[in-house]
């Protein structure tokens, strides 16, 4: 399916679909007290793969409360870092992962601290982070938007890419970092940090809720007028 918005057309529609979801979902805003410090924010992405965000959460707490300092896990043996990933859906990977990640930040910065970050701009923050083993767009976008630094950047995990792809905003086999790179340009201008923030969850429920990745009910999509996929699935339909 080929993409067939204009550029400038964009920004209205995401505007526009942002309105429909929040017509349907309600407003979907993180609490201040839900925004933890970056490197909280780095482990619990690097952690998180093909996991449910509240046992990544839940690892990613009690792994600093029962050791006190994100250098101490560093230093763990993988077995026990591996045993105290054991709730992760892969935690040999996620043990591994984690544990190269701390240590490059340790070896570039003296200490797992990330408040270097705060000095600088979005694009130049993702860079670096994105030069961390295992931290690739989507961890990077979503330590600068959903931890304290509150910046603009959207955050596109798997639901939000396919939601995109079928609405037709993006090419089908565009991965993360692509999808980003296209849709970051075309948002609002006027949208906030928060707004953009909010846009994924509501991207993200969607695609939890209707726009599966296997029989998606387009039938009831509140955003099936404004969809690629849907329009195409009405035609058959009817």
């Amino acid at each position: 399916m080929q993409v067939t918005f204009d550029f400038d057309s964009r920004p209205a529609l995401l505007d526009r679909i942002q309105q429909q979801l929040i017509a349907r979902f309600g407003r979907i805003v993180r609490p201040a007290e839900k925004r933890r410090d970056p490197v909280w924010t780095v482990v619990q992405g690097v952690i998180g793969a093909r996991s449910k965000t509240a046992v990544s959460n839940a690892s990613t707490d009690q792994l600093l409360a029962d050791f006190g300092t994100w250098e101490a896990v560093a230093g763990l043996p993988l077995e026990i870092l591996t045993d105290y990933l054991a709730h992760q859906t892969f935690p040999d990977l996620s043990a591994s992962r984690l544990k190269d990640c701390l240590s490059e930040i340790i070896n570039r910065c003296g200490a797992v601290d990330l408040s270097l970050l705060a000095e600088m701009k979005t694009a130049d923050a993702m860079t670096w982070l994105e030069s961390l083993p295992s931290v690739a767009r989507k961890i990077s976008a979503g330590v600068v938007s959903n931890s304290t630094l509150e910046r603009k950047a959207l955050v596109i995990d798997t639901h939000h890419r396919r939601v995109v792809q079928r609405i037709g905003l993006v090419p089908p086999k565009a991965d993360t970092t692509r999808a980003y790179d296209i849709l970051m340009p075309v948002l609002p201008p006027d949208w906030s940090a928060a707004d953009i923030d909010e846009h994924h969850l509501l991207i993200k429920r969607l695609g939890q809720t209707h726009c599966r990745p296997s029989r998606p009910n387009c039938a009831d999509c509140p955003v099936r007028g404004d969809c690629e996929t849907g329009q195409v699935s009405g035609k058959q339909a009817s």
